[in-house]
């Protein structure tokens, strides 16, 4: 895998945003402590937030803190994962839905990180937001979990369409990102609104492109 920029996980691992996501996998693994996280989704309130950065990142911590990890891009939308990766997106995630085969071999690429594998979108479909709400997609989201010890989704933003709601109804969880200076308040409390009315567990929030504090020195 050639280097990528969006990777500070893997370019600098001793940076302090590196760091950061140590410490939100550390704040994963305790706000599940009652109910296990098997599968989480990722997504923004709106577009432009950074939620596919930060999905890798995570991605890429949760690996190297030894738990077996799929990543699957369920943006069927705007796919990004395998560009981040540096990955071909000729099959993926719609291959699964579509095929049998697939899913009894679903398309694990391997992104050269041990314990981490990448279920990129594949081609992107008409319909979404069906493919996404679709039995078919429970029995992906098994045959995945089969695999691993976590799956990962990255989903569209959730005020721009209804991918990220409907699919969290099949997931354990859904963390939400918000970028400092860009995502507005009123599209965040949007965001929170729209997943509680599907009765969808909202783990947390993330604060995205926060400053760093500089007082706090090598800590």
């Amino acid at each position: 895998m050639a280097e990528q920029p969006d990777l500070i996980t893997l370019t600098d691992p001793r940076s302090p945003a590196a760091e950061a996501y140590r410490t939100l996998r550390t704040n994963l693994t305790f706000a599940a402590l009652d109910k296990p996280i098997e599968t989480l989704i990722v997504t923004s309130a709106a577009p432009g937030e950074g939620k596919s950065t930060v999905l890798a990142n995570l991605a890429v911590t949760m690996a190297q803190g030894e738990r077996r990890t799929i990543l699957v891009d369920a943006d069927l939308r705007r796919p990004g994962l395998h560009e981040i990766f540096g990955v071909a997106n000729d099959r993926g995630l719609t291959t699964m839905i579509v095929g049998e085969a697939a899913m009894d071999d679903p398309p694990l690429l391997d992104v050269g990180v041990d314990n981490l594998w990448l279920v990129p979108s594949g081609p992107i479909p008409p319909n979404p937001a069906d493919i996404l709400g679709s039995r078919r997609m429970e029995e992906v989201i098994a045959a995945l979990k089969s695999r691993a010890d976590i799956v990962l989704f990255d989903a569209p933003p959730i005020i721009a369409v209804t991918d990220a709601a409907v699919l969290g109804t099949k997931v354990d969880g859904v963390l939400l990102i918000v970028c400092a200076g860009r995502t507005r308040r009123e599209h965040a409390q949007r965001a929170r609104e729209l997943l509680e009315r599907v009765h969808v567990r909202i783990v947390g929030a993330v604060l995205n492109n926060a400053p760093r504090d500089v007082t706090l020195g090598g800590y």
